[in-house]
């Protein structure tokens, strides 16, 4: 009889890589890295011309994003239905880097400059989800659960990496390159991730009958992601997860906003705080992923690494609440992200390393994507009501903070589902292993 290892056997190395893995980890690691690196060279960018719009415009530059996503993810469920995981991530990849020349193109254009400067927002903001879904669906697929909870933190360690050179980057190029000149960088960057997913091609998990070396159709049809997740109280659960994460991180983005528009009055500062911030946040995400992330997947399990960032962000938006200003706004925006790229993120990817494959790419997508901009846009639009009616930084904040206590109990009630469908793949396999020997 074939056992199949413990999904949550106890971890006694930094970094627990197995035979033939090593391979896969590594092209997954500079595969995340470009793609965060791309998306760091252009989101102070985007942040800066957002505040410079008006911070007043943000429910629109939100709506305007989730229209976008609406229109473009029918389209991204009808590719999927009749390719491979490679050639929809590399039409993906393809495409973004294609919009980035389109965007230089743009740029030496008469296009009115604060018309170019929404379009780029709205872009970026619906294509900086999009890569990373398309990224961990590919993840979910070349990857078993127990892989998922000994390499997820490595892997997501060459995001955060990637996201710390995005920002030196622009820090470094922008005055000698310029705007298009960083659109080139982040073009380039993308085509670097588009050979490492190519490279992942042959790669596909075997964790039941030990069948590998693939990449099939994903199959179904273009709406299939949002049939499959309406129906599944499961998928259901971690989309109710994200629009959790949305909301509070909505609501901390407009206090951000609301607060560096009194603060700093010009876009270089506005920019160079947010580079600032961005490096500290990933640094600090970088070492967690490094020394703690899979240490706690590990030993504590899914359901408490996925309650680490609702209870961060409870406490501060208490602390933002008692003390409105840029030097608390900063600790928890750093405090807040680092805690969901270092520890939260990993541990929700491994959610969807239980669900059948056409759910890793379309149901994915559709919580990654729609549902993630669809909540952007509606918080936005609450959070500009309460704005209207005299709600400032303290007391949103203290609207925020219960939202975390439904997040907790959601995070642990998600982890044990997960536990029960691992468990229950592992028996499966078992059992099926015992009749091949037979």
């Amino acid at each position: 009889m074939v056992l199949a290892p413990m999904h949550r056997a106890r971890p006694r190395r930094s970094l627990d890589v197995r035979r033939g893995e090593l391979a896969p980890l590594a092209l997954a690691f500079v595969c995340f890295f470009c793609l965060l690196s791309a998306t760091y060279v252009l989101r102070p960018l985007r942040d800066a011309l957002g505040i410079e719009a008006g911070v007043h415009t943000y429910h629109w530059l939100f709506t305007g994003t989730f229209v976008a996503t609406l229109v473009l993810y029918p389209a991204l469920g009808a590719i999927a239905s009749r390719t491979t995981r490679t050639r929809f991530a590399v039409l993906v990849y393809g495409g973004v880097a294609l919009s980035l020349v389109g965007f230089r193109a743009l740029l030496a254009s008469d296009i009115s400059e604060v018309i170019l400067a929404r379009g780029f927002f709205v872009w970026v903001s619906v294509f900086n989800v999009l890569l990373v879904s398309v990224f961990w669906g590919v993840m979910a697929d070349v990857f078993t659960s127990e892989q998922g909870v000994r390499l997820f933190g490595p892997i997501a360690a060459g995001g955060t990496a990637g996201a710390l050179v995005g920002p030196a980057m622009t820090r470094a190029l922008a005055g000698q390159l310029g705007t298009t000149g960083l659109l080139a960088v982040a073009a380039a960057l993308l085509a670097v991730a588009l050979a490492c997913v190519i490279g992942l091609a042959p790669r596909r998990r075997a964790d039941a009958g030990g069948h590998g070396a693939e990449d099939p159709i994903i199959g179904g049809t273009a709406l299939s992601g949002l049939t499959r997740l309406v129906r599944s109280r499961y998928l259901l659960g971690i989309a109710g997860y994200v629009v959790l994460l949305t909301a509070t991180a909505t609501f901390v983005y407009f206090q951000q906003g609301w607060i560096v528009e009194r603060v700093l009055p010009d876009r270089e500062s506005r920019t160079e705080l947010f580079s600032t911030l961005d490096l500290v946040t990933n640094l600090l995400a970088l070492l967690v992923q490094l020394l703690v992330t899979r240490r706690l997947l590990g030993r504590a399990g899914v359901a408490v690494a996925l309650a680490v960032s609702p209870l961060v962000a409870g406490l501060g938006f208490v602390a933002l609440a008692l003390a409105p200003v840029l030097v608390v706004l900063a600790a928890f925006q750093v405090l807040r992200r680092a805690s969901e790229y270092a520890v939260a993120r990993p541990a929700r990817e491994v959610l969807f390393t239980v669900v059948p494959r056409e759910d890793r790419f379309k149901a994915k997508n559709v919580i990654d994507v729609v549902v993630y901009r669809g909540s952007d846009a509606s918080f936005a639009w609450l959070i500009a009501g309460l704005e209207a009616v005299g709600f400032g930084i303290g007391a949103t904040a203290l609207v925020a903070a219960p939202v975390c206590a439904l997040w907790i109990a959601g995070a642990i009630a998600l982890g044990r589902a997960e536990a029960r469908m691992a468990a229950a793949a592992g028996g499966a396999a078992n059992k099926e292993g015992a009749t091949h020997e037979q």
